[in-house]
């Protein structure tokens, strides 16, 4: 299960980012071509959090949808898996252009003075 180990470096991140300021909100985007599995970063981040200063955040998962260009006629396409053939022309020579990321997006901190 790689989603353990990228919640871990999420957390991480996320603490360095923080510096100490108390973090309610964590945004999360995670593309649908990415090969992570946003209910087992969900079920980690619960997990691994728990003795940090991130218990209790609210985690929001954002899923970004696949999309895809066709390098033969310039047609863009949603895309389910990271290839495929242009609805257009039928090509293969399809470029994945949205949906394979992982990105923090947003962070909600109490900050103090």
């Amino acid at each position: 299960m790689h989603e353990l180990s990228l919640t871990q470096t999420i957390i991480t991140t996320v603490l360095e980012v923080a510096a100490g300021q108390p973090v309610q909100r964590i945004v999360l985007e995670i593309g649908q071509l990415s090969g992570v599995l946003p209910e087992s970063i969900d079920f980690c981040f619960a997990a691994c959090a728990a003795q940090t200063p991130l218990a209790g955040a609210q985690l929001d998962l954002v899923v970004i949808p696949g999309r895809g260009c066709c390098r033969d006629c310039g047609h863009q396409m949603d895309l389910d898996i990271p290839y495929g053939m242009c609805d257009r022309c039928g090509s293969l020579a399809i470029a994945v252009i949205a949906g394979q990321s992982l990105l923090i997006k947003s962070l909600e901190m109490l900050v103090c003075v």
